[in-house]
């Protein structure tokens, strides 16, 4: 298969992807128009916004950085969909603590349009509570759930994670742990049933309040992420929960990666 014919089948087998290039810069007007003319009606593209603004700058004097990359993901049209501000661990060097990061973040969130979904993942353990939640919340931005070695679960927070009418959540793993096993992403390494099996629960009771739901695995979680997709629809559906919805596959000329 030719690299360029990745995406196109990717899209045959799933109904969104997460875009991790656009952490590292901003892509041009002509990738990301490559991009949606690669993709059936439908599908969603999930992109981070460029560590400039969450790393270099921290959110602090970025507007044209911001300015400049919801321009060019505009070019998505329709299968633009969550917007991700994944931010970095902060040290005190950074932010003595979460009330200073917060008298940064309230204004920058204020000036943001409302007319794109974002979702914001915070990787300081000890900043999330319930604060942080109202304040997504009133905002209807989602505070993204992670599955990595140093975070909570959904269940060990002790407030409602839920803050708009969507949810994204991101399966992780410890990479670390794992490149110790493996740098090899073809098959599963670690096994992960018990944790895949609670967030089946969790996700069952998310979509029972009407929320959707975004998610996505990484190779670090177990080994190779499409075998985690797959292990979760298995699982999903051993517990007789209502069917998923499955991507339709296209009409292009097969290959022999094709069915």
């Amino acid at each position: 298969m030719r690299p360029a014919d990745y995406l196109s089948f990717y899209a045959d087998h799933f109904q969104a992807v997460e875009i991790d290039s656009t952490f590292y810069a901003c892509p041009s007007v002509q990738t990301v128009s490559n991009w949606a003319a690669r993709t059936p009606e439908g599908f969603t593209f999930a992109v981070k916004v460029p560590q400039a603004i969450t790393h270099e700058k921290a959110l602090a004097g970025c507007d044209a950085e911001l300015t400049e990359f919801l321009k060019t993901m505009d070019v998505l049209g329709t299968k633009l969909g969550p917007i991700v501000f994944q931010f970095p661990f902060f040290n005190k060097s950074a932010f003595q603590d979460r009330h200073e990061f917060l008298d940064r973040l309230v204004p920058f969130l204020a000036k943001l349009p409302n007319s794109y979904k974002f979702a914001i993942e915070i990787r300081n353990r000890n900043w999330l509570d319930a604060e942080f939640a109202n304040l997504f919340r009133d905002r209807s931005i989602a505070l993204v759930l992670q599955d990595r070695s140093w975070m909570q679960s959904p269940s060990e927070l002790k407030f409602d994670p839920i803050t708009a009418g969507w949810t994204y959540i991101r399966w992780l793993g410890d990479r670390n742990a794992i490149e110790q096993q493996t740098m090899s992403w073809d098959k599963t390494i670690v096994d992960r049933s018990s944790e895949l099996s609670s967030w089946v629960d969790f996700c069952y009771q998310v979509r029972k309040r009407g929320v959707l739901i975004y998610a996505f695995a990484n190779n670090h979680f177990s080994g190779h992420a499409p075998a985690t997709i797959a292990q979760f629809r298995s699982i999903w559906q051993s517990k007789g929960f209502p069917p998923l919805d499955a991507p339709q596959p296209s009409h292009r000329q097969p290959s022999l990666f094709s069915a």
